[in-house]
Parts: structure tokens; C-alpha cells; sequence
């Protein structure tokens, strides 16, 4: 079973809508690096039952990401915040080099108070 990052991601967003037996296999496994033998020892039950437990609660993170797509949003809100930061740079050093306006500096300072504060909601 390859470890797929993502799912670690959707543990994040929809992990409290799975049971605590496959909400903590997947965390032992995709968090922590867990083997299969070591969750079953953790949580008392085999090995096989361990991977039922994953794969029926990738299952589930991946119908909840289809149908609601938050996981997603909160990527592409996350790039776009990039962006962002990077045009306001770009702004702010062409200012510094010909204008020197104090209003534009006033502007690209309170664009970056701004995408703070949506970083932190972002989090």
C-alpha cells in the first residue's frame, strides 16, 4: 500500500466523520509512519483488519473531498494567496525604485496585513 499524502490532508478536514478505529489507523499510518503490524498492536486487532480500516476510510475522506471539495478550495485559496503576496512584492519593489509614493506603501502594507489575516484563516 503506497502512502498517499492526500489522504493525510483529508484525515485534516473529514477525519471526525470516521470512526475512532479508522480515524486512528489512518493517523498511525499516514501520521506517524506506522506499519500495519505496529497499528495492530496499538489497537489490538490484526493486521488485516488494520487495512480494512484504512482502505474503507480512504474510502470515505475521498467521497467526502467529491462530493464537498473543501480540501481542494483550501489548496487553491493557498496558491492564490501565493500569488498574491508574490504581485504585491513586485508592486512594492518597482515603488521603491521609481515612485517612492508613501500612499502606494501605505497600500502594499495594508495588502499584507490583510493576506496575513487570511493566511491565518487559511491555516
Amino acid at each position: 500500500m503506497a502512502k498517499n499524502m492526500k489522504v493525510a490532508l483529508l484525515l485534516d478536514f473529514y477525519g471526525d466523520l470516521l470512526t475512532e478505529k479508522q480515524r486512528n489507523s489512518l493517523d498511525f499510518y499516514y501520521n506517524d509512519d506506522l506499519s500495519l503490524g505496529e497499528i495492530a498492536a496499538n489497537l489490538g486487532i490484526s493486521r488485516q483488519g488494520v487495512r480494512d480500516n484504512i482502505k474503507r476510510a480512504e474510502a470515505v475522506l475521498f467521497q467526502m473531498e467529491d462530493k464537498l471539495g473543501l480540501a481542494e478550495k483550501f489548496s487553491e485559496i493557498r496558491q492564490r494567496l501565493v500569488s498574491v503576496r508574490k504581485a504585491v512584492d513586485i508592486i512594492d519593489q518597482k515603488n521603491m525604485r521609481v515612485y517612492r509614493s508613501n500612499e502606494i506603501n501605505e497600500s502594499i502594507k495594508q495588502i499584507l496585513k490583510e493576506l496575513d489575516r487570511l493566511d491565518k484563516l487559511n491555516e
